[in-house]
């Protein structure tokens, strides 16, 4: 399928993605991916390093009349979400994506793409190895463990970088000029439980919740779409309410930045009301079908009999779970006031996870206003807390200020209506990028965000527009022309 892929273009682009989609990249796993890029850059007899925490940096001379501009900070990080369908056997540790073409789409083979942001990874590395792009002098960042700590950002360290001009090329709409990005913090909740006999005379179920859109959870959301572990606690909460039901499992979502597409959960019940429990689970099911039907037409929720496990959840630490668990904010908490249409606050309850007497609940706030972030992290924590959870905060990132002066935004700005012939949205967004990072350790760094349109990032749905890469491409070699001389 790679050649498929190879023969789209812009070609530089595009066998560059492939490349890279053949080397294994799961955050906090990079070795790999870092051992290519190092290789890559020492191939092409430019000066390569690697720094501490695992960033490379690549450096190329300007272009023959490109001397006097400003030297130029190319950055993309390259870990990547890993997310499959539950009926997937893909190895994410060990094999490279499985991509093929559809339509106007590249997806990958029941997996994320990687589009996220290997495809900024893919333009840096074939300007790097052109002969032909005109630039400034580069240097090329790429980072480390973006998706799940930005840790390689927060361990670049000061001095490490010359460039007075940073690209981010990570947004996702080819429309859209990003100034601005919410910071985060992550939220986990553990405690304890005694594990019960299960009951004598119980029937067994597995309750399985699936067919979620998902997708990331600072870009999508604003969208509303279904979170699997709220649905699935709403069932739960039911059966414990009316019909006593016992919780022996439950394993729902995964990472903090996707939201949860599936949960599936182990209860019982007395066998006595297993026929009014099912009647009463597939009404509630169908009610929360019919609630979602025009965000999420390929929900499912399936009861069925199973094996009865040895172990249950005592009552006391049960009731405390499902009414946590209900308690915590999901989706948007405050849209910006400031700036039209802006998600300003908002929580993921990502994974919930309860086997052998221990429960995980893992959240990321984000919020562009950072004492709201903090309110929304202590409301959570409250609740939490409150039904006996062990709280911690962990994993904090700045924001980035938007700068709506930003020399190089008028640069930008100025390009993509010339090119296009209409004004491009200049906008901040509710994802965590790493400009916030970078501008902490290089505040006079002037920073823009811009990339080619991707869907669905963070699921299995994940997807690159192939009009729009050869649009963003296009782009990119015009930004490089245009760079300001140095004052």
């Amino acid at each position: 399928m790679s050649n498929e892929i190879r023969a789209l273009e812009p070609k530089p682009l595009w066998n560059k993605f492939a490349d890279l989609n053949a080397v294994p990249r799961p955050s906090k796993k990079e070795e790999r991916v870092i051992k290519f890029m190092k290789n890559f850059g020492n191939n092409l007899g430019l000066e390569t390093l690697v720094d501490s925490v695992g960033n490379v940096i690549i450096r190329k001379p300007a272009t023959a009349g490109m001397e006097n501009r400003k030297k130029v900070v190319l950055q993309s990080h390259l870990d990547m979400v890993h997310q499959k369908n539950n009926d997937s056997g893909f190895d994410f540790e060990n094999e490279g994506i499985q991509m093929y073409i559809d339509g106007d789409w590249v997806r990958a083979k029941g997996t994320t793409l990687g589009a996220d942001n290997g495809l900024g990874v893919a333009t840096i590395m074939a300007i790097l190895e052109s002969d032909e792009i005109q630039h400034p002098t580069i240097e090329a960042l790429f980072t480390i463990d973006e998706e799940t700590g930005m840790t390689g950002a927060m361990g670049l360290e000061p001095g490490m970088l010359e460039g007075e001009i940073l690209l981010n090329l990570d947004t996702e709409e080819d429309d859209e000029i990003g100034i601005g990005c919410a910071g985060g913090v992550d939220i986990t909740a553990t405690r304890s439980y005694k594990e019960e006999t299960v009951p004598e005379a119980s029937t067994a179920y597995k309750v399985v919740v699936k067919g979620l859109q998902g997708g990331h959870s600072g870009m999508d959301i604003i969208k509303g779409f279904g979170n699997a572990n709220k649905l699935m606690n709403r069932i739960l909460f039911n059966g414990f309410e009316n019909f006593g039901l016992r919780i022996s499992e439950i394993n729902g979502g995964g990472l903090r930045n996707a939201i949860p597409r599936e949960s599936v959960a182990m209860v019982t019940v007395d066998t006595a009301q297993k026929e009014d429990f099912q009647a009463e689970i597939n009404k509630l099911a169908d009610s929360i079908k019919e609630e979602y039907k025009s965000l999420e037409p390929n929900l499912k929720i399936k009861i069925s009999e199973v094996n009865a496990p040895e172990k249950v959840l005592e009552v006391g630490a049960q009731e405390l779970l499902v009414k946590a668990v209900y308690a915590a904010h999901n989706g948007v908490y405050r849209m910006s006031p400031e700036i039209e249409g802006l998600v300003e606050t908002s929580n993921n309850v990502a994974r919930v996870e309860v086997k052998n007497g221990q429960i995980e609940i893992l959240c990321l706030t984000r919020s562009s206003v950072e004492s709201s972030k903090n309110d929304l992290a202590n409301s959570l924590r409250a609740g939490f807390e409150l039904a006996g959870f062990e709280v911690t905060l962990s994993g904090e990132y700045p924001g980035w200020a938007p700068n709506r002066d930003s020399a190089i935004l008028k640069v930008l700005d100025e390009i993509y209506q010339e090119m296009n012939n209409e004004k491009a949205e200049i906008a901040a967004c509710h994802a965590g990028l790493e400009c916030g990072i970078l501008g902490k350790n290089y505040p006079e760094m002037d920073m823009i965000s811009f990339g080619p349109t991707i869907r669905g990032a963070h699921s299995p749905d994940e997807r690159a527009s192939i009009s729009s890469a050869k649009k963003y491409w296009k782009f990119v070699l015009e930004i490089l022309k245009n760079i300001p001389e140095k004052n």
